[in-house]
């Protein structure tokens, strides 16, 4: 029997303890894995103004958490700083939740079906927030929607910041040779940081644009096809979701 992958060969630019299990997939189904890590988490140097931010945690009534990054860097700082009793939790998706749960927080607000700061801005416990604290616990940087429209709908908005985001790579040639060697049939690519590092390294390169790359949110479809890349979408995160859209496209 032919494996579905079988000659395919994937790039994966997860960061490799986050790629273990997906990396094993495309090998069980038959393909060959390139490991291009394009982020790398860091823990920043100086937490001091992520301690100011968050005292006293008493202050807050709600703690978002947008990644399963901000709660491995995070929740343990907030734990030191003692977790009131009346302190609710959200995260932007199962896998963010499962990992909060790690830390025994049973209770956790999510998006059902897609999940993103406008998904979770949808839910009913978002709608009105007038005098609500609401601590938002993610990297450096990133989108300010999520912010902005809880600012807007009268909530109080303070960023713990917890870690940064860094490309540990300085180029690209790997894949470029991969792809001249008829080695590369895709890029596995799940977060729009990770897209934007690697259009920065293989600027408007011909192999990139002949390579499909496979994503697991639209928005990161999008940013991709506005590139000029043709991009796959799961739809949902997970490992699974991922595998079975490579099988679909390359089997």
């Amino acid at each position: 029997m032919t494996l579905p992958l079988a000659g395919q060969t994937i790039a994966v630019t997860r960061p490799p303890e986050q790629a273990t299990r997906l990396t094993a997939a495309i090998a069980s189904a038959g393909g060959a894995v390139i490991s291009f890590p394009l982020l790398d988490i860091q823990a920043l140097p100086d937490l001091s103004d992520f301690h100011q931010a968050i005292t006293p945690l008493s202050q807050f009534d709600w703690a978002i958490f947008i990644s399963s990054n901000a709660v491995q860097h995070g929740m343990p700082l907030l734990q030191q700083a003692g977790l009131p009793a009346t302190l609710q939790f959200a995260a932007i998706g199962p896998t963010t939740a499962a990992s909060l749960r790690s830390f025994g927080i049973a209770q956790v607000l999510t998006p059902q079906d897609r999940f993103d700061s406008e998904a979770l801005l949808a839910l009913e416990a978002f709608q009105a927030m007038q005098g609500q604290r609401v601590l938002i616990v993610r990297g450096v940087g990133g989108r300010e929607v999520l912010a902005d429209t809880l600012k807007q709908r009268g909530a109080e908005v303070v960023f713990g910041e917890c870690y940064r985001r860094v490309n540990p790579q300085s180029n690209a040639q790997v894949l470029a040779q991969a792809y001249n060697q008829g080695q590369l049939h895709g890029i596995v690519v799940t977060s729009s940081e990770a897209l934007r590092f690697l259009l920065d390294l293989a600027q408007d390169a011909a192999w990139l644009q002949a390579t499909p790359v496979f994503v697991n949110h639209a928005r990161i479809a999008e940013q991709a096809s506005a590139a000029g890349l043709t991009a796959y979408c799961s739809g949902v995160s997970g490992d699974d979701a991922m595998l079975d859209l490579l099988q679909r496209q390359l089997a």
